[in-house]
């Protein structure tokens, strides 16, 4: 291949101007999509990059669902404890450090937080405050600014007579355990003249081995082992000769991996999440369908209350999909239909089974587990069907009384659930439009928000 002269001095008088470009303090390269502010007269522009944010993992969707789920199920409140969750992989580098998270306990911690319902957290981790002010309470020093009476004389100290420390039900240990690099790993370059590009893909594994422990007996009640590969990529292109006289070495490319301690994290949520299931005694699998390849854009505390009707509208993948939406009964039903809501607003109910909820509350009324019991017992030997009621002064709109109404028939299908009953087998036969803004009546003081047909 010939080059001019002229080429070559074109080439040379660009390269000059990229280098002097770079070279320039001010110039925006260096600092490619950041803003900027000088904070006082005389200093040097700080780089300002995005706001915080809350720091998401592709399990919120399912953490926030198991505790619409543990809240469904109406059972007691479990105090949660968690240990140390070390990295037991001994990778370190003298460079970069520890190549593994150091905070696993405190990622248990988090992913507790986002199960959230009947859950209390009990502080084992990190009692050193709570310890020093114990100490400092048994000599005296310890104060709330009142004057308080012992034994008829009043004194500015705090009095302890012990007790007011919750113990735990059960803890939460383990650790990580393994870290794999180069499970396999392939590319390829070609180069012509010292010219050419190059690609190439890799990837690793980690592993993480809780268990929880029950806090009075230390007997562990599960154990589980989750192992994550994460795939990175590397791909560039490299100019490396003379031209003329001039010698010209350039690169560029680009590389990228799924981030380690997220992909930990994840691993650790749901570790947390299956080890919970087995202490209340749910099936977690309702929920582990909403566990997302992707980040998603609402954290889990802004998709609880709401989560569990997602698993509804999809349904179980083998027992075949359940619908919110109102669907037209399979076979004949009794006088009083499923669909036959009369226009003057009241709904007869006839012989139906009746599921009640209390004002604004997604929890089934007092009499509900002997209902509960009665439509597995009736579903035995048919289809059921069931109206969904609640108190005659809800009046929402219409947003917030669908997003209710889901709520309700999400803790109902739990509640089934646990008895036996398939989601797939619970099928929605009629809910209000969301035009619909009239209130249902049925009996004194209850409104009628939704009818259900079960078949088991």
């Amino acid at each position: 291949m010939i080059f001019s002269s002229f080429a070559f001095g074109k080439l040379r008088a660009s390269a000059a101007l990229v280098a002097i470009a770079l070279a320039t303090s001010g110039c925006s390269a260096l600092h490619p999509g950041v803003n900027t502010q000088r904070l006082a007269p005389g200093e040097a522009p700080t780089p300002l990059g995005t706001p915080v944010r809350d720091n998401r993992s592709p399990m919120e969707a399912a953490l926030a669902c198991f505790g619409d789920q543990l809240v469904a199920q109406n059972g007691p409140r479990r105090v949660i404890a968690v240990g140390d969750v070390k990295d037991y992989t001994g990778k370190y580098s003298i460079n970069e450090g520890n190549a593994i998270t150091q905070g696993g306990a405190l990622m248990v911690y988090s992913a507790l937080g986002k199960i959230g319902g009947p859950l209390t957290i009990a502080e084992r981790f990190d009692p050193t405050i709570a310890e020093r002010e114990l100490g400092y309470t048994d000599r005296r020093q310890l104060g709330d600014g009142d004057v308080h009476e012992v034994n008829g004389n009043r004194v500015p100290w705090l009095p302890y007579f012990g007790g007011t420390i919750t113990k735990s039900d059960y803890y939460i240990v383990g650790g990580i355990t393994e870290l794999n690099y180069d499970i396999r790993s392939g590319g390829g370059e070609v180069v012509i003249n010292n010219i050419g590009p190059k690609a190439r893909v890799y990837t690793q594994s980690v592993a993480v081995d809780l268990r929880i422990v029950n806090s009075r007996s230390l007997e562990v009640i599960k154990t589980i082992s989750l192992t994550k590969q994460f795939t990175g990529y590397e791909i560039g292109a490299n100019v490396f000769r003379f031209f003329g006289t001039d010698l010209f070495d350039i690169n560029v490319g680009a590389k990228g991996q799924e981030p380690l301690q997220l992909g930990i994290r994840t691993a650790l949520e749901e570790a947390t999440m299956r080890l919970i299931s087995a202490v209340a005694k749910v099936d977690p699998s309702i929920c582990m369908g909403q566990r997302q390849d992707t980040i998603p854009e609402f954290s889990a505390d802004q998709l609880r209350g709401r989560a569990l009707a997602a698993p509804l509208r999809q349904g179980a993948a083998s027992a075949g999909p359940v619908s919110l939406l109102p669907v037209a009964p399979s076979a004949p039903v009794p006088s009083a239909t499923l669909n036959d809501v009369s226009t003057s607003g009241d709904a007869p109910s006839g012989a139906m089974l009746q599921l009640g909820f209390e004002f604004g509350d997604t929890t089934l009324m007092g009499n509900a587990q002997a209902v509960l019991d009665q439509i597995v017992l009736q579903a035995a030997r048919g289809p059921v069907n069931v109206m969904i009621i609640a108190r005659e002064t809800e009046n929402w709109d219409p947003a917030k009384r669908d997003s209710l109404i889901d709520a309700r028939l999400a803790a109902i299908v739990t509640a089934l659930a646990n008895r036996g009953i398939a989601p797939g087998g619970i099928s929605v036969t009629w809910r209000p439009d969301k035009a619909d803004t009239s209130i249902h009546r049925d009996g004194p003081g209850m409104q009628e928000i939704a009818r259900i047909q079960i078949r088991k």
